[in-house]
């Protein structure tokens, strides 16, 4: 079968014949070769090779895998040689996936056996999803999870309870003692002892200013 000819910089890609599948080949660093992956993917069947050079699977700015996933149409086939070629996260694995799959385009991924034109593919594919669903609700844990510490109303406990505030406040009202000298008796930090005396209700006035240096005038002087 011929192939048609590949413009520079063209607008538009050129079609290709229905049923074919086209092969995306990607390396990280210019000094990566790229012909391994031809050759697996021609010996595979491929049409036509997608290649790009020195990108890495973080970065969404592809020209190559770009200009192939416009080339693709319904009934060809993608093909790259392992599925971490097109991305690092399961999630946009997935996501690509499912756009191609909308698009009527099947995948192929010639290391893990992913071929979503057979039902083991397809099983593979599900298992797949199913991973990226996963780590999108262990996502969603940790988030909840650190709005809840940081509301106070869950996850890390605070670092002076209750009894330790109520002692900090008998030492800094009655016994005249620095927040510095607070802080190292409960081996926290001084705006630890700060916090936790406003939420307290202590008036929080000159309490950011306390300096245990300061002349024997100041309340924080007094040790």
């Amino acid at each position: 079968m011929n192939r048609p000819e590949r413009l520079v910089d063209a607008e538009e890609p050129i079609l290709v014949p229905e049923g074919v599948s086209l092969g995306y080949a990607r390396v990280s660093t210019a000094e990566q070769s790229l012909v391994s992956q031809r050759q697996q993917l021609l010996a595979a069947g491929c049409y036509e090779v997608y290649a790009d050079q020195g990108k890495s699977g973080a970065t969404m700015v592809r020209p190559e895998l770009e200009q192939c996933l416009r080339a693709l149409q319904p009934g060809n086939t993608l093909v790259v040689t392992k599925l971490d070629r097109l991305g690092r996260t399961v999630r946009g694995l997935v996501e690509l996936l499912d756009s191609l799959k909308e698009r009527g385009v099947a995948f192929r991924s010639l290391s893990e056996g992913v071929d979503t034109t057979t039902p083991q593919g397809r099983l593979m594919f599900n298992i797949i999803a199913s991973v990226a669903e996963m780590e999108r609700e262990l996502i969603r844990e940790r988030t909840m999870a650190g709005l809840a510490a940081a509301s106070g109303k869950g996850g890390r406990p605070m670092r002076l309870q209750p009894h330790d505030v109520r002692e900090a406040r008998r030492l800094r009202e009655d016994k005249q003692w620095s927040l510095d000298r607070i802080a190292t008796k409960f081996k926290v930090s001084r705006s630890t002892v700060i916090r936790a005396l406003r939420q307290d209700g202590l008036a929080g006035d000159g309490y950011a200013d306390d300096n245990p240096d300061s002349s024997s005038g100041t309340r924080g002087g007094s040790q």
